[in-house]
């Protein structure tokens, strides 16, 4: 993101400052840019050897992983190498994670945020006692304050854009205006704009509805509507998510009572356990089949047959182009089932049964030429129709691990 500030200036005419977020080509400090809320100075003296020592813990982390995956295949999961291997893999990178916070723990501590009435604050002590998101206090406007406040310049009006190529998560078009993000810069900028005569911040997005359909002592069924994601995320625990409604009734839900997160932009049914034995026993149902979750969607294009099942291993991984987010030479067991239910307008509306669970297996599936080659209409990261997702999880059939009741959940796409 890029940012331009228009500013008065002493000498009367107003003027402008530019910032970008993060770095630019590698560098923090570009001419003619705002610089960063920390002395880059200062960070040298220890960033550099905490980098290392995560980089050393890392690549401890893979040779143990890949010991951990030849002592499943030699002997089997429930080895006692595997075991232990898996125990030493855990401990590791929970000590990784650890090292990583306590770093950008350090780091928040060397930001200094300044606001129009003259105080300043540590990045950090404006989130105390959360944790601070990463990459707060980076984004364009923050900078573009600062450097106004630095130089006497009263600030006027503020606008952030894109571009440039759109990320590898998509939601953003090259020369699009966008507002400052509310995980991160919310907070930041409430503080640096205290003293300014400004606008009233806008009402927080909503996302739709939430509705639970069934509940009982083991689990829940909930349908919500797109734009709503399912969790709220590691860097902003408080963020409007289906979690964060359910907590307000029950508060002992946390993201790991989640069967299957929905992505935001996609709607409908899913299901939450609330011990561990409702949670596993569902787990194998949806494994061999005895369970089923199926999905709507419509796709660009035609399809060539009417029904099919795509069996197409992913690489675990939602970064890169299309084709390298799949392959059989490394990828994980991964298949969806599909059938066609009608075709419009240069549209197909599928069904779609996801056998196994993988980050984006429907967005990947669908769209990649080995799959479908059909993208779902709406993710302009595979495709090329913009606008709301076309996929919808509209029926959840399972047995009661409980009761041994069979349940058949059904809730109508909107589209």
């Amino acid at each position: 993101m890029f940012g331009v500030l228009v500013v008065s200036t002493p000498q009367g005419p107003p003027g402008f400052l530019s910032a970008f977020s993060g770095m630019l080509g590698g560098r923090w400090e570009v001419d003619g840019f705002a610089p960063p809320l920390f002395d880059l100075s200062a960070r040298k003296t220890f960033l550099p050897r905490g980098e290392v020592e995560l980089a050393e813990l890392g690549h401890r982390l893979r040779e143990l992983s890949r010991d951990h995956e030849r002592a499943v295949l030699d002997s089997g999961p429930s080895s006692a190498q595997a075991r232990a291997l898996s125990e030493r893999r855990d401990a590791l990178s929970h000590e990784r994670a650890e090292r990583s916070r306590a770093l950008w723990h350090r780091l928040t501590w060397d930001y200094d945020i300044p606001n129009a009435r003259g105080g300043r604050v540590p990045l950090a002590s404006l989130f105390d006692p959360r944790p601070v998101p990463g990459g707060a206090g980076e984004c364009a406007a923050p900078k573009l304050l600062a450097q106004a406040y630095r130089h006497g310049l009263k600030p006027l009006a503020l606008a952030e854009f894109w571009w440039g190529a759109q990320p590898e998560g998509g939601g953003r078009v090259s020369g699009a205006y966008y507002p400052a993000c509310d995980s991160k810069c919310r907070v930041v900028l409430g503080f640096m704009l205290e003293g300014l005569d400004v606008d009233p911040a806008p009402p927080l997005p909503t996302g739709g509805t939430v509705r639970v359909v069934h509940e009982d002592a083991a689990l829940l069924v909930v349908d919500k509507d797109a734009g709503l994601a399912s969790v709220p995320g590691r860097h902003a625990p408080g963020r409007d998510s289906v979690l964060v409604r359910l907590q307000s009734r029950y508060p002992e839900l946390t993201s790991a009572h989640f069967l299957h997160a929905l992505d935001a932009e996609v709607s409908g049914l899913q299901v939450l356990a609330r011990d561990v034995e409702t949670r596993a026993a569902l787990q194998r149902q949806l494994s061999r089949g005895e369970a089923e979750h199926r999905h709507v969607a419509w796709v660009e294009g035609g399809l060539p047959g009417t029904e099919g099942r795509i069996d197409l291993p992913l690489r675990g991984t939602t970064s890169g182009a299309l084709e390298s987010l799949a392959g059989r030479a490394h990828g994980k067991h991964a298949v969806t089932d599909w059938r066609v239910v009608e075709s419009h307008a240069g549209r197909t509306r599928v069904w779609l049964w996801p056998r196994t669970r993988h980050a984006w297996q429907l967005r990947i599936h669908t769209a990649h030429p080995e799959g479908l080659g059909a993208p779902i209409v709406g993710d302009t990261r595979f495709g090329s129709e913009a606008g709301p997702w076309r996929l919808h999880a509209e029926g959840l059939v399972f047995t009661h691990p409980r009761t041994g009741a069979r349940h058949d959940f059904h809730a109508p796409a909107p589209f």
